[in-house]
């Protein structure tokens, strides 16, 4: 019998998810527990793996589409099974079912309409021949660049897509000019990952060897463009002019943001310090970290050991509001903002308190690993008491985070410069010196948090990065 495929429930409060990409189509080959299609809820977007081994037999749901969990998605048949034929399109002029949603709304599809007699139809790439899905405004839907005329490119985003691959891989291929028929995967399946990517660029370099193409005829000329003006090129994507919805993802941070801003008395502070002796001691460190721990030493490990200990002597900045209450919460549920390439996402490393610094490195790097191949599960993105955010990463100063809610504090790390800054000695002799310094902000909620114990929070973080010592590693 054919196995069903089913939208997983994600979570105890998710009750719906949005089918954003099958990555297989009817009559190809799937392996157990290799990725077969994306969703994204209100949580978390992942990739859902095949219930089981043998050939996908029928798409029930589209791309686009939301459906409540436990819903039949899909079907694969056997490996000694059939697949089985397509489901028949619908007749010219008669609208499909519509498919009821989560929340009671009902997304429909219509046919494609028909050429001049004689031609054929266009068909989107990864549908059933006489189908074109059309999400509703509450669904997500991509928006193709607009390209003059037709060229290579056509036909490359369809072989781009049946290579097997993530999302992040196909981006880093489209950045470099990179055929993904090229690289080799040495992930389940043959599956390329992101280290395979990234070494084949590292070998090749962008555009890597190409396929040779037959000579294209010579196109019609079009009119010159003068030599001082730039043609705006797409990004992301998206050609500017194009209307794109907002992703579930993307909805679902605006929500809580303005949430936040509603519900939040927001005040900031902005601490400058002198991270110097941290920055020499992981130039030193750092590759024998790696060899010893099998991780990346980075910076972000640092910040959160001095906001465990800056939180061990001000437990009020780990609190929530509860009604007319202040629940001081009993573990450091420490959240890092991960930037994605479809938005912003914030796993959480439970029990901060009681783990290394080599814990923590590890912790963070296999949750930022995990959130950008969307592998997180839905627990893994909740219960936060504290957030660590690092817009310096992207050169900036200093930020204004606002607080990921019910918290009522967030941190923001801005990034480390070399300046010239006057040093103190320990018999009051001043000198100018080089040295490597960084502002870290705090936004909290003013309603529970005063603005000097904020500010003492944060001068016990400072103290603690500037005096780190090597013993804490």
């Amino acid at each position: 019998m054919p196995t069903d495929i089913i939208m997983p429930q994600m979570g105890e409060s998710i009750f719906e998810g949005t089918i954003t990409k099958w990555l297989k189509q009817p009559g190809e080959k799937v392996q157990r527990d290799e990725p077969l299609f994306e969703i994204s809820t209100d949580k978390v977007d992942a990739e859902i793996p095949a219930p089981a081994s043998g050939t996908l037999q029928e798409i029930k749901v589209q791309a686009g589409a939301t459906v409540q969990v436990n819903t039949v998605v899909g079907t694969i048949a056997g490996e000694g099974e059939a697949a089985g034929a397509a489901p028949s399109a619908p007749a010219a002029g008669t609208a499909p079912p519509a498919t009821a949603g989560g929340d009671g709304s009902r997304s429909t599809q219509t046919e494609v309409a028909q050429p001049p007699s004689g031609e054929e139809p266009q068909k989107p790439s990864g549908q059933q021949p006489g189908k074109e899905s059309v999400p509703a405004p509450e669904q997500k839907v991509r928006v193709e660049p607009i390209r003059q005329g037709a060229g290579p490119e056509d036909s490359e985003a369809g072989e781009q897509d049946r290579v097997r691959s993530s999302p992040l891989v196909r981006r880093i291929a489209k950045e470099n000019k990179v055929d993904l028929a090229q690289v080799s995967g040495k992930g389940l399946g043959g599956r390329i990952t992101k280290d395979d990517i990234e070494s084949f660029i590292a070998k090749h370099g962008a555009g890597g060897p190409q396929p040779a193409t037959p000579a294209q005829p010579a196109a019609v000329s079009a009119p010159s463009v003068p030599a001082t003006v730039t043609p705006l090129q797409p990004v992301g994507g998206v050609t500017p002019g194009d209307i794109v919805p907002m992703s579930v993802m993307r909805k679902k941070i605006a929500e809580h943001m303005v949430m936040s801003k509603r519900t939040s008395a927001h005040v900031h502070g902005v601490f400058e310090v002198d991270v110097t002796r941290i920055v020499k001691l992981r130039e030193t460190m750092k590759t024998k970290f790696e060899q010893a721990t099998g991780n990346k030493l980075t910076f972000t490990p640092f910040f959160a050991r001095a906001v465990v200990h800056g939180i061990r002597q001000w437990p009020i900045i780990n609190s929530s509001v509860e009604g007319e209450n202040i629940h001081y919460h009993s573990s450091i549920n420490l959240g890092i903002a991960v930037a994605l390439d479809w938005g912003l996402i914030v796993p959480v490393v439970k029990n901060a308190e009681e783990r290394s610094f080599v814990g923590l490195q590890r912790a963070i790097t296999d949750l930022g690993e995990r959130a950008r191949t969307k592998k997180l599960k839905p627990e893994e993105v909740q219960g936060g008491t504290f957030t660590i955010t690092n817009p310096g990463v992207f050169g900036a100063k200093f930020g204004m985070p606002i607080i990921n809610q019910p918290q009522v504090a967030i941190l923001g790390v801005g990034g480390i410069m070399k300046k010239p800054v006057v040093v103190t000695d320990k018999d009051g002799n001043d000198s100018i010196a080089i040295r490597s310094m960084m502002h870290l902000s705090i936004g909290y909620d003013h309603r529970i948090v005063d603005g000097a114990v904020a500010d003492q929070f944060m001068a016990e973080v400072k103290q603690f990065l500037e005096n780190w010592n090597e013993e804490l590693l």
